[in-house]
């Protein structure tokens, strides 16, 4: 702690030392950057609050539902900002008093639509804010001119949007009768020539009693066999999966017959014989042996042979299965009938291929203009409608909540805040650069810090002594610093108040 207490005493002896050097500096650097944040101009900013209510009681009746009155919302907005009503804007005001060619408007049209916002705080409520801060105008003039572009664009929205909408909708509506009664002539025509031909071609062409119903009716019944097919073979799979898992005869004890069954009752006998104390060597043990082995190989000459009496659900699901195979089999048959009743109703329909392919393209032709025609028609009525609504109904409401305030302060830059900073970084460039210089000096402050450079033992140290004189000149030097400092002072805050005179100007 005493050593970092030492570096500070002597980083301030240093300064000290040079402080004619640290205050030339911080007057050089202050002024330079006051200068420079002299030259940077004011900006102020103008705000305004519209009301834009695209809305009716008849809204809904008449088809202008949420996702409408949401797209009207954002034609709003971009109407506001479009590079027309920019343009618009530029000329109406001082800005363009300079503009002479079309690269300059571009260049002000791209500039004044970033000092421009438009932001919607609610469904129908818009905030528009301009800022403006050119430097050949002054601070009065770039107050006033926020203020005129944030109202120049809210004249523009009153007179494009509102006053011209009736306009567009009678042109529209104009527009959708004209292609109504095109579609009408090409639909009348097209009818003509449909009834013209069903009256040469009547034998061939479909209806009542014809090949088309007993055809279509044919193919129903195709589609029901086959369903029904699908559902017995379905049944018919299920019914062998149980007869796979059911076996043919039920076993039960005691009845089983031949050798192994035989078998079965020595091995018994055997073990009772064991269980009355019967030894290996007893002529009866003996004697059960030998059958055992001798039934044995009968036995395995049996193989897999059971005896057993019969399984009802095994005979009850063969009979079921009998049953499902005669269903499919009559439902193949008649599947088959069917579709040779098809191909030769088919055969006979399109004898005349030619008559068909006319008939279905007279058809598709008339059925696409009576769905134009009938589209057009309700398009059209529901444009008429809502014209009506618009235009009668004031769907449209558009209400200036809060007018254009007029900027009593700038918005940028925070010129107090930048004279301050100007001010220190002065000051510690003045600092810095005594303290560098004295660090560029081979010279020391503090015994200890010789000591520490040369390694060398430092016996005393002869203290300062100056004469009356040399006093009173040491003085007079202090006095002209401290007037040299408060004079960097004094221009601060003389800077200062120029800054609030001026914005008490503009207010």
């Amino acid at each position: 702690m005493n050593g970092i207490y030492e570096e500070v005493r002597i980083a301030l002896h240093n300064v000290w030392q040079r402080r004619w050097l640290a205050l030339a500096i911080a007057w050089l650097v202050c002024l330079m950057g006051w200068l420079v944040v002299a030259m940077v101009p004011n900006s102020y900013e103008s705000k305004a609050r519209i009301f834009v209510q695209i809305d009716n009681v008849l809204a809904d009746q008449i088809g202008i539902g949420q996702g409408d009155r949401r797209r009207d919302m954002e034609r709003v907005q971009q109407t506001l900002t479009s590079a027309v009503n920019l343009e618009k804007v530029i000329r109406s005001t001082p800005l363009g008093d300079t503009i002479t060619s079309d690269k300059q408007m571009e260049s002000a049209v791209l500039g004044l639509g970033k000092q421009i916002k438009v932001v919607s705080q609610q469904d129908n409520l818009f905030e528009i804010t301009a800022s403006s801060g050119y430097g050949n105008f002054s601070d009065a003039q770039n107050a006033k001119l926020a203020q005129d572009i944030v109202q120049k664009m809210i004249d523009l929205f009153r007179e494009e949007n509102l006053a011209g909408g009736r306009g567009e909708m009678s042109d529209t509506l104009q527009f959708m009768d004209q292609q109504l009664a095109d579609r009408q002539k090409d639909l009348e025509a097209a009818e003509q020539k449909r009834e013209a031909f069903e009256s040469q071609n009547a034998e061939l062409l479909p209806g009542t009693g014809g090949l088309t119903p007993r055809l279509e009716a044919t193919r129903s019944q195709l589609s029901e066999v086959e369903s029904n097919l699908v559902a017995a073979q379905s049944a018919l799979a299920s019914i062998n999966g149980q007869l796979a898992g059911t076996p043919p005869t039920i076993v039960t004890p005691g009845a089983q017959g031949g050798a192994k069954g035989a078998l079965a009752q020595a091995q018994s006998d055997l073990l009772s014989a064991r269980a009355r104390g019967l030894t290996d060597d007893h002529p009866d043990v003996i004697a059960l042996k030998a059958q055992i082995a001798s039934l044995q190989k009968q036995a395995a000459r049996e193989g897999n042979q059971t005896f057993g009496t019969p399984n009802p659900a095994y005979a009850s699901l063969q009979s079921i299965k009998a049953d499902r195979e005669a269903s499919i089999a009559a439902l193949q048959a008649r599947k088959a009938s069917l579709q040779t009743d098809i191909a030769t109703m088919s055969a006979k329909q399109y004898s005349e291929p030619s008559v068909a392919a006319e008939a279905a393209r007279i058809n598709r032709d008339y059925d696409v203009l009576k769905d134009q025609y009938d589209k057009l028609l309700r398009d059209r009525e529901a444009l008429r409608l809502r014209g009506q609504v618009e235009s009668e109904h004031d769907a449209v409401k558009f209400e200036v909540i809060d007018p254009p305030t007029t900027p009593r302060s700038p918005v940028a830059p925070n010129r107090p805040m930048l004279l301050m900073l100007v001010l220190v970084i002065g000051v510690g460039a003045g600092c810095g650069a005594a303290f560098a210089m004295g660090q560029a000096r081979s010279t020391f402050a503090t015994t200890g810090q010789l000591e520490r450079a040369t390694g060398l033992q430092v016996i005393g140290q002869i203290s300062q002594s100056l004469t009356r004189a040399a006093r009173a000149q040491r003085n007079k030097h202090l006095t002209w610093f401290a007037g040299g400092a408060a004079g960097l002072a004094g221009v601060f805050v003389l800077l200062l108040a120029i800054e609030f005179m001026k914005r008490g100007m503009v207010a």
